[in-house]
């Protein structure tokens, strides 16, 4: 079998053969499927299946982190087969037509997104301490917008890399760099009371070997850091990690920091996730006070 895709204007159509024969054909039109087909011939032997998953996925409709919906008009109800294709691909009956919503997984991550997003404001500096492969850098740069800065440090020149070209690639290398620097070293490039928000997201570089990760000494310097160059009222986001390769005396370590920081400075928000394993990431926010110099 063999998916052949040819695009007209904007709609795409995918047909399916099986050798030479034509044997089904879908269209799919901004996330609507108007039109469904397979030849009856071949009907019950999962080209349907086949097809309807191409489809999906090349339409990012497998991706977990990637907000998707697609919709199809209802079947006849005596269509048994119809409506089975549709229930095992996650297509349910809604307003009037079938619907799959697939909505990405809250993660530890996507957490510290939302929450920054609703107590940030565009303009300002933003520093991301661990820019890793650059998506926090590239997310800050979204936060920040045309007249704010961003800067994303990172020990590894990989990351480095890594991150600058992601930013080139979207269009922000005017808002936001990355510079090989260690965490530790961030009050170079943020004076203290100098920014809105310092975003560090600790562990290992992803795709590198979990060997190489952030270490408790070094990474309490760096919170520090942070704080000190933190506006009253500016930001600090920090997702935790543990596990059998890092251990989690860094964790540990960290909390007992986040823990010991004065009430009348600091507001500091422990997210923990009450049903998801003691391993798991830990997102973290502190905020400091109006005050808190």
């Amino acid at each position: 079998m063999r998916i052949e895709e040819q695009i007209c204007g904007t709609k795409t159509q995918y047909l399916l053969y099986k050798e030479q024969t034509l044997i089904g054909s879908a269209v799919l039109e901004n996330g609507h499927i108007p039109a469904f087909s397979i030849d009856p011939c071949w009907r019950g032997k999962g080209y349907g299946c086949y097809l309807l998953k191409e489809l999906l996925r090349r339409n990012g409709g497998f991706d977990p982190q990637t907000e998707s919906c697609f919709t199809a008009p209802l079947p006849d109800p005596s269509d048994a087969a119809a409506m089975a294709l549709a229930k095992r691909f996650g297509f349910a009956e809604s307003g009037g037509v079938l619907r799959r919503l697939r909505v990405p997984d809250l993660t530890a991550v996507r957490l510290v997104h939302r929450m920054l997003t609703d107590m940030l404001a565009p303009g300002g500096l933003y520093l991301d301490a661990t820019c890793g492969n650059g998506h926090d850098t590239l997310f800050l740069c979204g936060l920040a917008g045309p007249k704010g800065r961003v800067i994303g440090l990172d020990i590894q020149p990989a990351a480095v890399q890594a991150t600058n070209a992601l930013l080139a690639q979207k269009g922000m290398e005017q808002i936001g760099r990355a510079v090989q620097a260690d965490h530790s070293d961030l009050a170079r490039f943020a004076p203290p009371g100098s920014a809105d928000c310092v975003m560090f997201n600790f562990g290992w570089l992803p795709g590198a070997p979990h060997e190489v990760h952030s270490q408790a000494d070094n990474s309490l310097r760096a919170l520090q850091a942070g704080l000190d160059a933190l506006k009253p009222g500016g930001v600090l986001s920090a997702v935790l990690y543990s596990g059998k390769v890092i251990g989690d005396s860094e964790k540990r370590a960290v909390l007992d920091f986040f823990r010991s920081l004065p009430l009348t400075r600091y507001t500091v928000l422990v997210c923990q996730f009450a049903n998801w394993a003691e391993e798991a990431p830990l997102p973290c926010l502190i905020i400091k006070r109006p005050g808190g110099h």
